[in-house]
């Protein structure tokens, strides 16, 4: 399972870039505000190609949901919309020993650019560091064939 931090969550980067690397199957979006907007979530749901499924869910219910997709043989994307949501998972036990990629979070106040992809604050950096701390392995990369950047290096830029 690619478990991913994307402030646009399904979008063209990661069903095309991203799925046509992993050719998943079905995707878990964790939002709590999406996973209460029937319209919103049709409108992600458009954006898959036919026969890929996407599931919506609030944070409480990730550790319901979660592990029973982390067993099965299905390729699957896990997408949070910000670090701290992903944060939460791992809190919740569920990503331990898992890798996170961080790869589309863009400029916004308080906010500095890592990489061209990537902008960050500080408590993101302290959540990233956390994370790692939980035994969950933090990289940024954009799209598949892009070199991995570990969390050391993202936090000396």
């Amino acid at each position: 399972m690619l478990y991913r931090v994307d402030e646009r969550l399904i979008h063209g980067q990661v069903v095309i870039g991203w799925g046509s690397q992993l050719n998943p199957r079905r995707y878990l979006v964790v939002d709590d505000q999406l996973a209460a907007s029937e319209w919103e979530q049709e409108l992600y749901r458009l954006s898959l190609p036919e026969g890929v499924t996407a599931d919506f869910v609030r944070v409480s219910d990730a550790s319901k949901v979660v592990p029973p997709w982390q067993e099965e043989a299905q390729r699957s994307v896990l997408l949070t919309r910000d670090v701290q949501t992903m944060l939460r998972i791992a809190e919740l036990g569920l990503l331990g020993g898992a890798s996170v990629n961080v790869g589309g979070i863009h400029h916004a106040p308080g906010r500095t650019q890592v990489r061209s992809y990537l902008f960050l604050d500080d408590d993101d950096r302290k959540r990233l560091q956390r994370m790692e701390q939980l035994g969950v392995t933090v990289t940024a990369r954009d799209l598949p064939d892009s070199v991995r950047v570990p969390l050391a290096t993202l936090l000396k830029d």
